[in-house]
């Protein structure tokens, strides 16, 4: 089984041989498109474009199989993957053949046909209830349409379903694409064995989907640092006012647990000292720089402050290893941007080994102009938060051992 812990104890596509074989490939082109039906950002398409070239150049074909979406078992047409398989092409530099479904006999004649070097795309895999099911019957039906299973989706290997899990009684070998491996030799040295000091970097809205990753970061961080909406949760837990800041109150207790536990450890937390609040979102003409723990009744915290800005750009300066999961503030509104993009720009000219994780995130690096000084962007919300809680992940744990 595959341990967060673990180096990569997996077998990959480097261990199998292609020539001749239809390798049928889980991707995650779960990508943002834009109102008219364009990707907006094609970041898993080209990490994808290592391990296809290395099934065609074998002389293999590819059968490649996604998610859009949730339409809930149901056809939805803004979800059709026709559009992916056209960017794809373009970044590929040859013809994928977009697939009307997924499964059945016309499928299977359209993948039956494909010759070494061709690649076709199946519909989206939750036009039908029984993906997220793990059903045996569609995961049978997979199957059928490939010799070699490649799992390349590291954005969602934490879900057991017919694409990640359920396939894999069915078929032989089963193996990692260069995405995931990639993914999981970052994270897992993270866990393992990080350069130090290692700092971690959380933001983003909720401290509730991140209480049990931080807890099993505590006990690997030298230096944490809190941003974005998480931040006004533990300044209540430590008797702030917050205003009408966004604000999980009923987990103050929980907030205040994590500080004394970081404390007891010797793990030194930065929270924010200064926060840019207003009056309304819409309003940004209303912006004021306040302390973070004395936000007015009628204000919001939207950023962190210029004061913050330094600091937690300061606690950089020594780092050995960085991960940042989360904005630190309303970056998606350029107003409300310059804690999150000056932070990510610090992050850029710091000499750490820097991963990031997180579709927002993601979005902050490259809207800040230095996704290209990150040395690993991770493709994977859920699943890097859950790999850093230390579960077992079951789309990595279905694969061949090594």
């Amino acid at each position: 089984m595959e341990t967060a812990t673990a180096s990569f104890s997996k077998k990959t596509i480097d261990d199998v041989k292609f020539s001749g074989r239809r390798a049928l490939v889980r991707v995650d082109f779960n990508v943002p498109m834009t109102p008219e039906g364009k990707i907006a950002d094609d970041t898993r398409l080209r990490e994808s474009l290592p391990t296809l070239r290395k099934i065609l150049a074998d002389g293999g074909s590819a059968v490649l199989m996604s998610h859009m979406g949730r339409p809930k078992g149901k056809v939805v047409e803004s979800m059709r993957l026709a559009p992916i398989a056209a960017g794809l092409s373009e970044r590929l530099g040859r013809p994928v053949r977009a697939l009307k479904d997924c499964v059945g006999p016309e499928v299977e004649r359209e993948v039956a046909s494909l010759k070494p070097g061709d690649v076709a795309l199946l519909e989206n895999l939750r036009f039908h209830p029984e993906e997220e099911k793990n059903d045996p019957g569609f995961s049978k039906s997979l199957a059928r349409l490939g010799s070699v299973y490649v799992n390349d989706a590291f954005g969602t290997a934490h879900r057991a379903h017919a694409s990640t899990v359920g396939v894999t009684e069915h078929l032989k070998p089963r193996v990692a694409g260069y995405l995931m491996k990639k993914e999981i030799e970052y994270l897992g040295r993270i866990l393992s064995n990080p350069a130090r000091p290692f700092v971690a970097v959380f933001g983003g809205a909720k401290v509730s989907s991140k209480l049990s990753v931080l807890k099993n970061l505590l006990t690997k961080v030298d230096r944490l640092l809190i941003g974005g909406a998480m931040t006004y949760t533990f300044v209540v837990s430590q008797g702030g006012r917050v205003g009408k800041s966004l604000c999980e109150r009923e987990l103050a207790d929980e907030a205040r647990n994590i500080l004394e536990e970081a404390n007891r450890r010797g793990v030194e937390v930065l929270l924010p000292t200064d926060s840019r609040a207003v009056q309304d979102v819409d309003k940004p003409s209303t912006i004021q720089v306040v302390p973070s723990d004395q936000i007015p009744d009628d204000r919001e915290g939207v950023d962190i402050g210029p004061d913050t800005v330094k600091r937690f750009s300061a606690a950089l300066r020594d780092a050995k290893t960085v991960f940042w999961n989360g904005p630190l503030g309303k970056f998606e509104r350029p107003e409300y941007a310059d804690g999150t993009f000056s932070f990510a720009r610090a992050l850029a000219s710091s000499g750490a080994t820097k991963v990031v994780g997180g579709g927002d995130c993601v979005s902050a690096v490259h809207g800040a102009g230095v996704a290209d000084k990150i040395d690993h962007i991770s493709t994977g919300g859920g699943a890097s938060m859950e790999f850093l809680e230390g579960q077992i992940l079951p789309g990595v744990a279905a694969l061949d051992d090594r």
